[in-house]
């Protein structure tokens, strides 16, 4: 019997909200999973992408996350992985660097026996270069097989990968598919494997309502599949249905119903009645103790008559989201980065970028030619889902910013990693 953790997109560093306690939270989230797989004596953690949530993590979010490891490379619980599609980079990968050190096994087309089970494992691959693909796996001798890849799979929905196809193609026989990018949990049968999703370990997003939490799976002469929930912080989702002459104070008693402790508090406002200032119902939660507000009055965004509304209630996102929506190819987000998001001075921005350029046009001289597919971030689902064709309304407060953005300040104790030197 082999029994190991299934968890992904973790996405540490991700300072929500611009708020520093936030960006602790996606690290502590991380290091809960790894107690509970010391707790329980574990055969492995597997981690399905997104470790971090970009690929220039700052060296407080690289050793907090080589904090975690050595605990578990203690415990003598391997930590097998893959590279998602918000952390990857061009050259080697920040996995590398845990597996230099003996903290992490980057999967690929090679077996890792764990007990009596395989795991394989293929980094997220953008749609453009996935009909490529070979699906050619080394054999094993072991009872059980297990892919471990990233990135968004049918039948679930708004997937763009066929996991039936994957199933059938490749060389080695599966028992289960262990997925991330999509941070919603679930579980199908597709071809006499298990496919699962287990889900974001924090609330990337205000669309993720459900509880956060991770995949168990047993591979004992079947594949089991269970899931534990995580203690994470509190959000408070209040919507509020407004008649006809109710304002701010119906909106504000609402609100005051909950507990706000420390809680990330999420207001939608739809109906009838009177105007609301979104900054006064925010600034009462803040005093009635909550760590972030935001409040989203879908009237105002309805009468807007546009196809998509969006809020800037967090303007940088909003930026983000409009940049991944341009489909520019990865070298030009590269340099959009440093133009407007990285920690590189405003002083500096400009040989920054020349130097950058020359480098991208030296690797590659095609590098800056625009590719949508690779453009997209994979775990945009719950933004797709908001953003219907129909003209729904997609809150970019809520949206996780593209791969490589940094949507936060710099942290007074680290700043722009240089760790890269080591790979």
């Amino acid at each position: 019997m082999t029994r190991v953790i299934h968890t992904g997109d973790t996405h540490i560093g991700y300072q929500q909200y611009h708020v520093p306690e936030r960006r602790q939270d996606f690290l502590d989230a991380f290091r809960r999973v790894v107690h509970d797989a010391i707790e329980d004596d574990v055969a492995a953690v597997v981690h399905a992408g997104d470790l971090f949530h970009d690929r220039r993590p700052t060296l407080s979010d690289i050793m907090g996350t080589l904090d975690v490891l050595e605990d578990l490379a203690e415990a003598d619980i391997p930590f097998l992985a893959v590279v998602g599609n918000h952390e990857a980079k061009r050259d080697a990968q920040w996995l590398d660097l845990y597996a230099s050190l003996g903290l992490a096994t980057r999967l690929d087309g090679e077996p890792t026996a764990v007990g009596d089970t395989a795991f394989y494992g293929l980094d997220f691959v953008p749609r453009s270069k996935r009909d490529a693909l070979e699906y050619d796996f080394e054999p094993h001798d072991a009872d059980h097989a297990a892919l471990v890849t990233h990135g968004l799979f049918q039948p679930f929905d708004y997937g763009d990968w066929d996991a039936a196809e994957v199933l059938a193609e490749s060389s080695v026989d599966f028992d289960a598919l262990l997925l991330g990018d999509n941070h919603k949990p679930g579980k199908r049968e597709v071809e006499g494997a298990w496919v699962t999703y287990c889900g974001s370990t924090e609330r990337a997003s205000a669309s993720e309502r459900e509880d956060r939490g991770y995949n168990i799976v047993t591979f004992d002469g079947e594949t089991r599949i269970t899931r534990r929930g995580l203690d994470t912080r509190e959000f408070v989702f209040v919507d509020v249905e407004l008649g006809p002459e109710e304002g701010v104070e119906r909106v504000r008693s609402r609100v005051g119903q909950h507990d706000l402790d420390d809680a990330v508090v999420i207001v939608s406002i739809d109906g009838d009645g009177d105007p609301i200032a979104p900054a006064s119902v925010e600034e009462f939660a803040l005093d009635e103790g909550a760590l972030v507000a935001r409040v989203t009055d879908h009237r105002e965004l309805a009468a807007d008559e546009r196809e998509t509304s969006v809020s800037f209630a967090d303007p940088d996102e909003a930026v983000t989201e409009r940049v991944r929506e341009l489909g520019l190819s990865g070298a030009a987000r590269d340099i959009d980065e440093t133009v407007r998001a990285s920690k590189v001075a405003d002083a500096n921005v400009a040989d920054a970028v020349e130097s950058r350029v020359r480098e991208l046009v030296a690797e590659d001289p095609d590098s800056l030619t625009g590719s949508p597919d690779e453009a997209v971030g994979a775990d945009d689902a719950p933004e797709a889902a908001a953003a219907e064709p129909d003209g729904g309304e997609t809150d970019a407060a809520d949206s996780t910013p593209e791969s490589g953005s940094e949507d936060a300040p710099p942290d007074d104790d680290g700043g722009q990693s240089n760790v890269e030197e080591f790979l």
